[in-house]
């Protein structure tokens, strides 16, 4: 089953069903916007047939691996805000997927990026619980990403 969109979810949304998938989407951003990395684990199933292809490069797989990627931009000097919109959500049972784009600003030290990200994200109910199981983001802009990669990764 399709639904349509609402606005940009960036994790401030009010008014959801507690075990809607937007509410599971909105809890992720609320997470990620606010470097609350309890959160994220909450969001994220921990088993290890978990995996994240994110603009950071590389693969993660399982949550320790992933755990390391959020820890390593919530701890860093680059504070990245980012929102999900444009996109279209689909539910088979006890699985959904949402696929959109993300915009958002990294700043630090002076330096403003506006990153525009291609994003996947699938959940799967767990125990009763929509679980993050897999992500994938990509850059349309390969200076942007560069730029973004160089912001976050510096010490």
């Amino acid at each position: 089953m399709s639904m349509p969109p609402p606005n940009a979810i960036d994790g401030t949304e009010t008014g959801l069903e507690p075990d809607s998938p937007l509410a599971a989407l909105s809890a992720f951003y609320c997470a990620f916007n606010n470097r609350d990395l309890e959160a994220m684990a909450r969001n994220w199933h921990d088993g290890d047939g978990v995996s994240m292809s994110n603009p950071l490069g590389g693969i993660a797989r399982g949550w320790p691996a992933i755990r390391a990627v959020y820890r390593r931009i919530f701890e860093g000097r680059s504070r990245v805000r980012v929102a999900f919109h444009d996109y279209t959500l689909h539910v088979a049972g006890d699985v959904f997927h949402a696929v959109g784009r993300e915009r958002g600003t990294l700043e630090r030290d002076g330096l403003r990026l506006e990153p525009a990200i291609r994003t996947s994200r699938l959940f799967r109910r767990i125990d009763g619980v929509w679980r993050q199981v897999h992500h994938h983001g990509s850059f349309d802009d390969p200076a942007l990403l560069a730029a973004y990669q160089d912001a976050v990764r510096r010490p």
